[in-house]
């Protein structure tokens, strides 16, 4: 249509297109419930095809403040402590939480509840908005309806964002801050993490120092980010001891009980097998000592296993897990803290936060017995 091209496009538009009245429009937009899942997917179609963004942001003086936190999965410790510390930080200043979960297998469905705080101390669960009628999270709808809640930002708790979505969450203005980033980050975006890299030394280094040569490295998916630079500590480590890095000693699975059976087990069956494992999580080390048990073998006497975390789980485990301790909380604290700085327009002393590791030794190291590898 001649002279309307450059116009921003109306929800009236967006309804006229989609066939429905403005007030449906709204409600879809809103995530209002009793609107027909067609209907519903009709309108988010026609603010696609349309480019619609909403501008409309929360009236002065009416709701709190809010800010959405989407997990990978809340079914592990790790998660439960980045929310213990977005919480914390939230009731510090005044900020309410809501929680969105993406589908663990990499598709992005919303699955989980919200959980909102206010200057209290409590916290209450529910359904989340943000996944109301079926919409996922990161989606382009998700996206339009955090910017036209006025929402304070997105915490992104080691999740992969695709190169489109992070251009549709800069077109709608909402701020972003990633924890534990599951792939590269450049300049352009802001993330807190712990010193990954250094965490991986640590662990080495005491291993070494114990006296181990043969040390395996069983770690998480090979392009998960937090688990690559533990691994790249791990082999920086042996070279700067000049121990050469042995290819048939390093696994990468997933960061689970279950993957750390499965490469412990294959570590173990041979007959070369490694005096120490290097863990890269406490859930994978945990795997690893099941699997030392199933083949007869005592930890530490036989083999010194080292996890990452430092996990209540880590505490508990028989043996007690020596483990390199990450601030997880304190990661989720300064996550909520930084988006509220990005929200305010303000700059960020660091686009790449990483939070200092430390070795926490248990009764899971110790020095290697004399008997050959293979006894």
């Amino acid at each position: 249509m001649p002279g309307t091209s450059r116009r921003r496009p109306t929800l009236e538009q967006v309804a006229a297109e989609a066939g429905v009245s403005t007030s449906t429009a709204s409600k879809v937009l809103n995530a209002r419930p009793n609107i027909s899942a067609g209907t519903r997917r009709r309108v988010e179609e026609a603010m696609e095809r349309l480019g619609y963004a909403p501008t409309t942001g929360p009236r002065a003086g009416t709701a709190v403040r809010t800010a959405t936190v989407v997990f990978r999965t809340l079914a592990d410790t790790y998660a439960m402590r980045v929310l213990e510390g977005v919480l914390a930080s939230a009731r510090e200043h005044g900020v309410e939480v809501v929680v969105d979960v993406l589908d663990v297998r990499g598709s992005e469905r919303g699955t989980s509840g919200s959980a909102s705080v206010g200057t209290s101390a409590g916290t209450s669960v529910g359904t989340a908005p943000g996944t109301a009628g079926g919409t996922a999270p990161l989606s382009p709808a998700w996206i339009r309806r955090q910017a036209a809640r006025g929402r304070v930002g997105v915490v992104l708790v080691t999740s992969e964002p695709t190169a489109e979505q992070h251009r549709l969450l800069r077109a709608h203005g909402v701020a972003v801050v990633h924890v534990d980033p599951a792939n590269p980050l450049d300049d352009s975006t802001v993330s807190v993490g712990s010193a990954n890299f250094s965490g991986g030394v640590q662990a080495t280094r005491h291993l070494l120092d114990l006296g181990h040569r043969r040390i395996a490295f069983a770690g998480g998916g090979p392009t998960f980010q937090p688990s690559a630079e533990r691994l790249q500590g791990y082999l920086s480590t042996l070279r700067t001891a000049g121990v050469e890095a042995d290819e048939a000693l390093v696994r990468s699975r997933a960061h689970t009980f279950e993957a750390g059976v499965a490469m412990a087990d294959e570590l173990l069956d041979r007959t070369d097998r490694p005096t120490a494992v290097f863990a890269a999580s406490d859930s994978i080390a945990l795997g690893v000592l099941a699997s030392a048990q199933r083949h007869g073998l005592r930890v530490p006497q036989d083999l010194s296993v080292v996890g990452f975390d430092d996990s209540s789980a880590a505490v508990s485990s028989v043996p007690a897990l020596t483990t390199v301790r990450q601030p997880v909380a304190e990661m989720g604290r300064v996550a909520l803290r930084t988006l509220l700085q990005l929200a305010r327009g303000e700059r960020v002393d660091s686009h790449h936060v990483e939070l200092a590791t430390t070795l926490v030794v248990r009764d899971s190291t110790a020095a290697p017995s004399a008997a050959p590898a293979g006894a």
